[in-house]
């Protein structure tokens, strides 16, 4: 088997520029506070889109809504066309999308290798009586997946050297790339990514540049990234969204962000980045 972005389905051919996911005027609120007020954008195929904003501004809000955790009070989320106002959270997950989170989420006291291969157990065929047997087929199956796995995620990821470690055991760092593995175990179409260089030191940030712009090079997955290292966003992003009090401030690549006077005098000081 080889992991890489699941296959577009044959109903139509996409263009690398198509948008892999649009928000439509949505609306989020939470009781009388309006979390996003008519918020659209687009994330292309293939890109790496970022979402910047000052805390509060809504950028969690945007990614839970997408993700499906938050419904929205109103507008549409579309997902490679399609509307998954419906569409829950596990649902999302098997048509492509997977996410990390600004809070890493994994089971800390189980290895490194265990966790990311939760990220691929939706894609399972044995059935429940199989795997509860751990009857041949669902133990070819697991060898399979932890083959896959270990020839493509952790080896792409650099991870070998502690594939067996209990996740609690590892730095801040090797955590975050543990989770950004699980999440590409997936095999996602697009990948969201809150904060993914969060509370890291200058050569974890580079690190993890470095493995985001080889996940959208080398394995075509667009990517939409939530991100407070300015220094980041502007050398990787193809596009950017500066979100303000829940709403879209400015929107474009980001030399055009970066001299958009409202994001210089908000976010990115006097002089720019």
């Amino acid at each position: 088997m080889v992991l890489a972005a699941a296959a577009i389905p044959a109903s139509g051919q996409r263009n690398s520029n198509d948008p892999v996911i649009e928000l439509r005027h949505v609306e989020l609120s939470f009781g009388g506070i309006k979390a996003l007020q008519d918020v659209s954008l687009t994330a292309r195929r293939g890109e790496i889109t970022a979402i910047i904003g000052p805390n509060g501004a809504g950028k969690t809000s945007v990614f839970n809504t997408i993700s499906g955790f938050y419904k929205p009070k109103a507008g549409q989320i579309l997902f490679e066309g399609r509307d998954m106002a419906a569409e829950p959270v596990h649902g999302r997950a098997a048509q492509g999308m997977a996410r990390t989170f600004q809070n890493i989420a994994l089971f800390r006291g189980m290895t490194v290798l265990d966790n990311i291969k939760l990220g691929a157990h939706h894609e399972m065929k044995a059935g429940l009586l199989s795997a509860l047997c751990y009857s041949s087929a669902a133990r070819r199956e697991e060898m399979a997946l932890r083959a896959e796995i270990e020839h493509r995620v952790i080896d792409f990821l650099e991870i070998d050297h502690i594939r067996h470690q209990p996740v609690a055991t590892l730095s801040y760092g090797l955590q975050k790339r543990v989770e950004l593995a699980r999440a590409l175990a997936m095999r996602p179409r697009v990948l969201l990514l809150d904060e993914p260089v969060a509370g890291m030191n200058s050569e974890e940030t580079e690190d993890m540049a470095r493995f985001i712009l080889d996940v959208q090079e080398e394995w075509g997955i667009s990517i939409l990234l939530v991100e407070h290292n300015m220094g980041m966003v502007m050398d990787i992003s193809s596009h950017v969204v500066v979100l303000n009090f829940g709403q879209v401030i400015a929107d474009g690549t980001p030399d055009d962000v970066r001299r958009h006077p409202d994001v210089v005098r908000a976010y990115l000081g006097q002089d720019g980045v």
